[in-house]
């Protein structure tokens, strides 16, 4: 009875604040849309649509909220005012009593938190839609006492979210079924999407790894900070991180009060994003400034500290080979190899014809390069690249979108702290040294140093291969010497592949990296 009811309110709530229209544009079945303007009688539209959606997503609660947060990364389903409008959307969640986060922890972990912390604030310092954050001092191993900030799962979340979500699987076949609009928007794969994420930041050990991940990515970059976890208090429903001291990085009269450098900082920002995503294909993917302070303690001043790792990116070799081939194609205004890419990435129909792909990213992208280099966003066109491909039918990857939403979030954050910020030049050391370590010669070393172990294995054998064939030839001329005598050519030759591979290039390693400055680094030289 209760989900009919919640049912009714969302009903009710979209058709109050007018967002039947924003998929009865091409109703098929007019009868529905008088049905819906007789039900809404009284109603006023003259707010945007975009307002008007993050308006109800906010009167429908924090499940909504957060599907709108995650919503406004697709950027390449939606029309650029809604998805800015649903950027805004934050997390204004009263918090949950203090006693319910102590029965939660001591649940947790059986025990009383007064044995487990020397103390502890019941007052939160921080509430979001799925958890709220307490400080505390908690006795280490090691005997010492560290300050720490302790993150509790808001209760009861699993079946709400379970109810909202079954609702929103409605909702989205329903917006499927009766607008061609809705089937171009693909409501139910969104909704599956936002399943994901939602079930994935109620694991708040999967947040917890994730942290350590980034943690040890960036230790010795000396750029960032990021929590240490105490795995002894880490749990589904709550962790124990290090407590972070910073000034938020919006408040930035209180930074540049305190002697911050923006443009470092903004500077810092593009080299942390981009060590993460090309470096080591793992990146944070909720950087907005809410998640973003500064540190001004005077051993670690100005360094950013990171917060909240609900959401991270992967990257495979293959996505960061395909990201610095497009980034490398666009700035040469190499429009046809960039619709060879999206061709060979099997992600465009494979019927695709190459010249009318190029027409259309020539037509989005050119403009661009009437302004200033460092005018350029490459969010931006990344976005229109995405908003390109969706006409040629482009199922644009998940890991994907989090990174342009991401790199959005970085240019804004980048460009705000310092207006004059070249994000290309700053970039650029990123995708040079990466080409070379996938085609150069530190590559060609790599892989040696891969295949070493098996090649080690195999030569001590070879004098073994070859007494076991002179047996076996003076007994047997069938089948199986010629088996063996296969096997011992197999590897003759691919020990005889190494060895040549080795000898050529060393010989070819100052030759080889001259050619490629030539004939590959050279467009980058604007």
């Amino acid at each position: 009875m209760s989900r009919i009811f919640r049912g009714a309110y969302i009903v009710w709530i979209v058709l109050r604040y007018g967002l039947d229209e924003l998929v009865l544009t091409s109703f098929q079945k007019p009868w529905l849309g008088v049905l819906a303007r007789v039900l809404s009688v009284g109603r006023k539209l003259d707010a945007p649509r975009g307002v008007r959606l993050r308006e109800a997503l906010e009167r429908l609660g924090p499940i909504f909220v957060k599907f709108g947060q995650v919503l406004s990364t697709r950027r390449d389903l939606l029309p650029p005012d809604i998805a800015d409008e649903l950027a805004r959307l934050q997390d204004r969640v009263p918090p949950f009593p203090s006693a319910v986060a102590v029965a939660t922890i001591e649940r947790a972990f059986r025990k009383s938190v007064s044995d487990i912390f020397e103390s502890f604030d019941h007052t939160p310092v921080a509430s979001a839609s799925i958890a709220q954050v307490h400080f505390a001092v908690l006795k280490d191993r090691n005997g010492r006492l560290r300050e720490v900030a302790v993150k509790v799962l808001r209760p009861g979340m699993l079946p709400a979210i379970e109810s909202d979500l079954g609702l929103m699987r409605t909702m989205a076949g329903w917006v499927q079924g009766l607008s061609a609009d809705g089937k171009r928007l693909k409501p139910m794969e969104v909704v599956a999407e936002f399943d994901k994420y939602l079930h994935d930041e109620l694991d708040l050990v999967r947040e917890a790894s994730s942290a350590a991940q980034l943690r040890r990515n960036m230790d010795g970059l000396n750029l960032v900070l990021i929590p240490e976890m105490f795995w002894d208090y880490c749990a589904t429903e709550v962790i124990v991180m290090e407590r972070m001291t910073g000034i938020p990085i919006s408040q930035t009269e209180r930074l540049r009060a305190a002697g911050v450098d923006f443009q470092k900082l903004a500077r810092d920002g593009v080299t942390i994003f981009f060590t993460q995503v090309f470096r080591d294909g793992f990146f944070h993917a909720d950087m907005h400034p809410g998640n973003i302070q500064v540190s001004v303690e005077p051993a670690t001043f100005g360094r950013y500290i990171s917060l909240d790792f609900g959401i991270v990116g992967t990257l495979t070799e293959f996505d960061k080979e395909y990201l610095a081939q497009n980034f490398t194609a666009f700035f040469r205004r190499d429009y046809k190899r960039v619709a060879e890419l999206h061709i060979e990435s099997g992600w465009v129909p494979a019927n695709t014809r190459v010249d009318e792909l190029e027409a259309a990213i020539r037509a989005c992208c050119e403009p661009v390069f009437d302004r200033p280099l460092k005018e350029i966003s490459l969010g931006i066109i990344l976005m229109r690249l995405f908003q390109t491909s969706r006409r040629f039918q482009v199922e644009i990857q998940p890991q994907l979108v989090l990174l342009q939403k991401t790199l959005l979030n970085i240019e804004g954050l980048g460009r705000e702290l310092d207006p004059e910020l070249d994000l290309w030049n700053t970039a650029k050391p990123f995708l040079e040294k990466w080409m070379l370590e996938q085609i150069g010669p530190k590559a060609f070393i790599e892989q040696l140093k891969n295949e070493a172990p098996r090649y080690a294995k195999l030569l001590p054998e070879l004098p073994r291969l070859l007494v076991d064939f002179l047996k076996q030839g003076a007994t047997d001329r069938g089948g199986d010497q010629r088996k063996l005598l296969e096997e011992l050519l197999v590897e003759h030759r691919r020990t005889n592949r190494l060895l040549h591979g080795l000898v050529f290039g060393v010989i070819g390693f100052g030759l080889g990296l001259l050619v490629m400055r030539l004939l590959f680094l050279s467009p980058f030289l604007f």
